[in-house]
C-alpha cells in the first residue's frame, strides 16, 4: 500500500461515510496515482467546509498533512487535529511556510499536503500563492478540489502540472473552479 493511503480504519471510514450520509454529500473524481502531490480545496468559505473536508479524508483513507490556524490547535482538540495531520500555522510569524513545505516534499518519498488557497473562510481579494510556489518548486502537481454546494459534492479534478507561467495556470485553475458553488457565493475569488 502507498505511504500516501493509511490502513483500513473502520471507524474512522464509518465516520466519514456517516458525515457525508447525513450532509446528503458524495465524492466524484479520483486522486493520482502519484506518490507526491497538492490538494487545494476551494472555495473555502464556510467552517463547513472543514467537516467535509475530514470526513473525505476518512472515506478516501488519505495520509495527508494540512495548514490550519494555530488558534484552533488548543486542548481538548490539539492531539486529535494532529492525528488528523494538522499542522498549526501562525500567521503573524514571517516563517517561510513555503521552504519548508518543499523540504518536507523533498525528505519523503510519499507526501499529499492539502491547503487552502484563500487561506481564510471570509471574502479575500486574491488567493494566496504559496500553494502554487510549494508545487513549482518541488514538482508535483496540484489536484483540484471543488466544494459544491449546490450539488452537495466534493469533486475531485485533474492533476495539474504549474508550468512557471503564473497568470497563464491560474486562469486554467479558476476556469475549474468557476462551475461550483461554495456555501457563501459573495465570498468566492474567481481570479476577476
Amino acid at each position: 500500500m502507498s505511504g500516501n493511503y493509511l490502513p483500513r480504519n473502520p471507524l474512522a471510514e464509518g465516520l466519514g461515510h456517516m458525515v457525508m450520509k447525513i450532509m446528503g454529500w458524495r465524492i466524484e473524481g479520483q486522486l493520482p496515482k502519484v506518490d507526491k502531490f497538492i490538494v487545494i480545496g476551494a472555495h473555502h468559505t464556510s467552517n463547513w467546509d472543514f467537516v467535509l473536508f475530514i470526513a473525505a479524508k476518512f472515506i478516501l483513507r488519505l495520509n495527508a498533512r494540512w495548514f490550519g490556524k494555530h488558534t484552533i490547535f488548543r486542548w481538548p482538540f490539539r492531539g486529535i487535529l494532529r492525528r488528523w495531520g494538522g499542522i498549526a500555522i501562525r500567521r503573524e510569524r514571517q516563517g517561510n511556510t513555503v521552504d519548508q513545505a518543499v523540504q518536507a516534499f523533498a525528505e519523503h518519498e510519499q507526501f499529499v499536503l492539502i491547503l487552502s488557497p484563500e487561506g481564510t473562510r471570509k471574502k479575500v481579494e486574491r488567493w494566496k500563492m504559496g500553494f502554487y510556489h510549494i508545487a513549482h518548486r518541488a514538482g508535483v502537481p496540484i489536484v483540484l478540489g471543488a466544494l459544491d454546494y449546490f450539488n452537495k459534492r466534493i469533486v475531485l479534478g485533474p492533476a495539474f502540472y504549474p508550468s512557471g507561467d503564473t497568470e497563464a495556470d491560474l486562469k486554467e485553475i479558476f476556469n475549474f473552479y468557476r462551475a461550483f458553488i461554495p456555501k457563501k457565493p459573495e465570498y468566492a475569488f474567481h481570479g476577476d
